[in-house]
C-alpha cells in the first residue's frame, strides 16, 4: 500500500524509528536484485534513509556503477529499504549515492548509534549510502509488539 511521503502515518514513522534488521535491495549490472540485511535510519524531515557500509561492500559497488549508468533517470541508483516484522512492514524506495565525506559518515554513524541502541565496528573504509526517498510502501496499522 503506497503511503504519502507528506503525511505519513505516526504508527509508520514509529516503525522506522524501532530496532529492526533492515534489508537493502541494489540491482546488478545485469538487472538482478541484490538483497542484503543492513541497518537503516530514516529522517523525515529530509525525506533520506541512510545505510552505513564498508566502502568495499558489492551493495556500495552496486550504487556507485549505476549513479554513472548510461541511460539512467537521474543521479544515483534506484533501491529500495524494507523491514519486517509478523505482519507489519514497511519499504522505502529512492535514489541512492554513496558519500566518503567524513561529517557525512560520522552523522550516519551517530544515527545507527540511536536507532540500533549500539555503536557500529570501527571500519575505516566506511561510506554511507544515502537515500533520496520518493515513495513509502507498507502496512502498519499499529506500532510493532
Amino acid at each position: 500500500m503506497a503511503i504519502d511521503l507528506g503525511a505519513l502515518p505516526a504508527p509508520y514513522l514509529s516503525f522506522w524509528r524501532e530496532r529492526h534488521v533492515c534489508t537493502l535491495t541494489t540491482l546488478r549490472r545485469d538487472g538482478t536484485p541484490h538483497v542484503v540485511p543492513v541497518g537503516v535510519t530514516y529522517d523525515p524531515e529530509e525525506r533520506v534513509a541512510r545505510v552505513i557500509a564498508s566502502g568495499t561492500s558489492r551493495k556500495v559497488a552496486h550504487v556507485l556503477a549505476a549513479t554513472g549508468a548510461a541511460g539512467a533517470e537521474g543521479p544515483g541508483a534506484r533501491v529500495a529499504v524494507c523491514q519486517v516484522a509478523g505482519r507489519h512492514w514497511a519499504t522505502l524506495e529512492g535514489r541512492a549515492t554513496v558519500s566518503e565525506e567524513p561529517e557525512r559518515v560520522a552523522d550516519a554513524e551517530r544515527r545507527y548509534a540511536e536507532r540500533y541502541g549500539r555503536n557500529p565496528r570501527e571500519n575505516p573504509a566506511r561510506v554511507v549510502i544515502e537515500i533520496a526517498v520518493d515513495r513509502a510502501l507498507g502496512n502498519v496499522k499499529e506500532p510493532a509488539a
